[in-house]
């Protein structure tokens, strides 16, 4: 083979979300929309505040357009960058240097961009909580490190007995996910604050810092707490953010990372998050979405609808039989399999019409992620298979 052959392997097999999606489609056309319940991608149904609509449109009027269609400073506009860290620090009370901060293509850049500027070699390791979304590893390995996810305790909260057992003198950051992406759990202020002091422990004990990436991009889709602000609690932190769900715009990719302003060689750090942009070609995000955010940065789009359907959903499931840990935030709930077997229930599920994924692939065996970001009428025009799915697992 000529071409590179772990590049051919990722592309060559899609993901186990996007199989479904696709088989999802093929269903549709064979037996209608109406009669698939497809809840496989994280795709945001609620449409983008009105204001996204009216500033895009005014932007796109602009007599300016090279200006708005050109090139911005490799790191991002400054005072795109200026404005986020004002939100910020309004919002949460931490202040960020505009300075340090790094426009990107979504989140996903956002991991991919951070990671290759810190991995060092072939031996670092890069700890998660499981469960984690896929692409932490698929990131994770192209960055030159190896992934050690952690197993979760009861209620897939975090285990930090396990956290301390998994860091050594090789890892080089922790990747954490609140709300979590695929469990929808929020993690407490007190069990955050523990992994702090866990990582500034360790950090001592090895005799360098061990970096805390926070993957934010549910941040703004919390239903029964306040979001946590990570940079607070542990000096050594870089926030990876993506307006794909605060704004319903998933397919505009655009985010940003910040680094604390109190790292340890902070400014380092930065530097090389920026020649790590460069080697990855993601210099300059896209120009009108950054003109776009710097306006709707602090909007969210109405997550009413997502507590509906979670209140709604989880309300059904539990009541027949299912067990689900309980999401306070995202748009997905992890419903565990009856016999431990993911795919078992899957493959059951499917075979009414209703798509759910495997958990396998998120480092936690035994469950199906349900991403309910679709239309409460699709909510409801479910129940009646997801019945019947219960009555082939709890026969009376």
């Amino acid at each position: 083979m000529i071409c590179n052959e772990k590049m051919y392997a990722l592309g060559s097999k899609r993901s186990v979300i996007r199989e479904l999606f696709e088989y999802g489609k093929m269903r549709k056309a064979a037996v209608g929309e109406e009669n698939v319940f497809d809840f496989s991608l994280g795709n945001p149904s609620v449409p983008p505040p009105p204001e996204v609509k009216e500033t895009l449109t005014r932007l796109l009027l602009t007599p300016n357009e090279t200006a708005l269609h050109g090139y911005t400073s490799a790191q991002g506009d400054k005072s795109v960058r200026e404005t986020i860290a004002k939100n910020y620090e309004k919002a949460f009370g931490f202040s960020f240097d505009p300075d340090l901060l790094y426009m990107t293509c979504g989140a996903a850049a956002s991991l991919t961009i951070s990671l290759n500027a810190i991995v060092k070699d072939e031996s670092d390791e890069i700890v998660t909580f499981a469960p984690f979304f896929p692409e932490y590893r698929v990131f994770t390995e192209k960055a030159g490190a190896t992934l050690v996810p952690v197993a979760p305790a009861e209620g897939l909260d975090i285990d930090l007995d396990a956290l301390k057992k998994a860091l050594t003198n090789h890892t080089r950051a922790v990747i954490i996910n609140s709300p979590n992406n695929p469990s929808g759990v929020v993690y407490s202020q007190e069990k955050l604050e523990a992994v702090a002091k866990i990582l500034s422990d360790a950090s001592d004990t090895f005799g360098r810092p061990i970096y805390l990436i926070s993957d934010e991009p549910y941040r703004a889709l919390v239903f029964d707490k306040k979001p946590s602000c990570l940079p607070l609690l542990y000096k050594n932190t870089i926030v990876c953010y993506s307006y794909s769900k605060a704004l319903s715009l998933p397919g505009e990719r655009i985010g940003y990372i910040a680094i604390s302003p109190l790292a340890d060689e902070a400014q380092e750090t930065y530097l090389a998050v920026c020649g790590a942009g460069r080697a990855l070609g993601y210099v300059c995000a896209p120009s009108l979405f950054q003109y776009l955010v710097k306006e709707c940065d602090e909007m969210t789009a109405d997550i009413g609808v997502y507590r509906a359907n979670r209140d709604r959903l989880y309300g059904a499931l539990t009541e027949m039989g299912f067990e689900c840990a309980y999401p306070s935030g995202a748009f997905y709930l992890f419903m565990k399999s009856p016999t431990g077997d993911a795919s078992e229930l899957s493959e059951a599920a499917k075979k009414m019409d209703i798509l759910v994924v495997p958990s396998d692939s998120f480092g936690c065996a035994g469950y199906v992620r349900i991403a309910y970001c679709v239309s409460p009428e699709m909510i409801e025009r479910s129940l009646p298979a997801f019945k019947k799915l219960a009555g082939v697992f709890f026969k009376k």
